[in-house]
């Protein structure tokens, strides 16, 4: 078994590489093609279906200069759409073959169109998803959109579209699925032993490596967790909500461990596990998944929330979930998703007695003193004046 710091060293090395030279070295083999797509969730599954390598596009944080990028957008947005600008403009991406934009928010919609217009000969979708969740009408929406796009990246592919091929994508991304959430449930249990800058890590290194050889790299690293002797300490139990679009730079996640707390819960990097059960393997692939979807979506700021009351429910229900103390709203700035939502999911949380904090930040943020500050004091408060259990 590979030793955990091997591990996360590798998956370092993977999180560090602006020049993507995992995927290139993969795209090198004659007849492989790579699909990019932003947050928050794509139908990877198809991507993988088609033959071509499913890779995340997150930004280039505070190691990339922002040049090019600025001349396409406004300064009163998130800083992700011009850092994934300048990774283009700069040649950097120019090892893919297809883009996938989500429908996040009104501006990876004008992400998507900007890009057209910059590499018009590229394969480039906006994805919609449904909103609505009876099944005959977002149910049935989803599932063209499904088979429109499995049919177009097909075409990039050079490969017939094979519905068995789906399914045995399905059963891989099952499986990521099935060890993300026992990472996720290990890190709940002992946080002591799996810190979540090294389980970042590791899922970031999902993001560019082929679904199979991630599952071995997280397999490796979950067992070497559990044999971890390391002792629990002094900390208290949060969650870090509204950070599942523009990630936030590894530097915060450890300044927000290391200010006295245990991250026992979060948002990062959402649409890897935003389906909560595993699609059937049964009947039809496309309609398995696009009913997945419907039936089993986490709630999110990127979702319609049909319950009246749901958004001031859901932080008190994640809160007695992961038995935490407390909650840091952490959202990029300029997120509307993230910061629209954020006074009602508060509002929720501070009618529940759950201590909470909140601050803003940007991708490429180098300066972690404040949040220090911030976080240890919460700590701190907690521990002096008590909280959710």
């Amino acid at each position: 078994m590979t030793s955990r710091a091997a591990i996360v060293d590798r998956a370092l090395a993977l999180y560090e590489d602006l020049d993507f030279g995992s995927v290139r070295a993969w795209c090198a083999e004659e007849g492989r093609k790579a699909a990019g797509y932003l947050p928050v969730y794509a139908p990877r599954e198809i991507i993988h279906a088609v033959g071509m390598l499913p890779v995340g596009i997150h930004g280039g944080r505070d190691r990339l200069e922002i040049i090019r990028g600025d001349a396409f957008f406004q300064s009163y947005i998130c800083h992700l759409p011009r850092s994934v600008i300048e990774l283009l403009q700069s040649g950097r991406l120019d090892m893919l073959s297809a883009m996938l934009f989500p429908s996040t928010c009104d501006v990876i919609r004008n992400l998507s169109g900007m890009w057209q217009v910059l590499r018009p000969n590229l394969y480039t979708r906006y994805c919609d998803v449904p909103q609505v969740l009876e099944a005959g009408t977002g149910g049935r929406f989803w599932r063209q959109e499904l088979e429109t796009l499995l049919h177009g990246l097909a075409e990039v592919a050079g490969v017939t579209p094979d519905v068995e091929a789906l399914r045995r994508s399905n059963a891989v991304y099952n499986e990521v699925r099935q060890v993300i959430r026992a990472l996720y449930a290990a890190r709940r249990d002992t946080p002591w032993r799996l810190p979540t800058e090294e389980l970042y890590l590791v899922l970031r290194a999902g993001e560019v490596l082929p679904p199979e050889a991630f599952l071995q790299m997280a397999r490796d690293y979950l067992a070497a967790t559990a044999a971890d002797d390391a002792r629990p300490r002094d900390r208290v139990r949060v969650i870090v909500a509204g950070a599942f679009c523009e990630q936030p730079p590894l530097g915060l996640i450890k300044t927000i461990e290391r200010a006295g707390c245990y991250i026992v819960d979060d948002d990062f990097l959402l649409g890897n596990r935003l389906l909560t059960a595993d699609v059937p393997l049964d009947g039809d692939p496309l309609s398995a998944l696009a009913d997945t979807f419907l039936r089993h979506a986490m709630p999110s700021s990127i979702l319609y929330e049909h319950a009246p009351d749901g958004k001031k429910r859901l932080m008190a229900q994640r809160v007695a979930d992961a038995r935490a103390d407390g909650i840091i709203f952490a959202a990029p700035s300029f997120c509307d998703p993230a910061l629209l939502d954020r006074p009602m999911l508060r509002a929720g949380a501070e009618a529940a007695d759950i201590p909470c904090i909140a601050f803003q930040y940007s991708e490429n943020t180098g300066q972690f003193q404040q949040f220090r500050e911030q976080a240890g004091t919460f700590s701190d408060s907690i521990k002096l004046w008590g909280g959710q259990a």
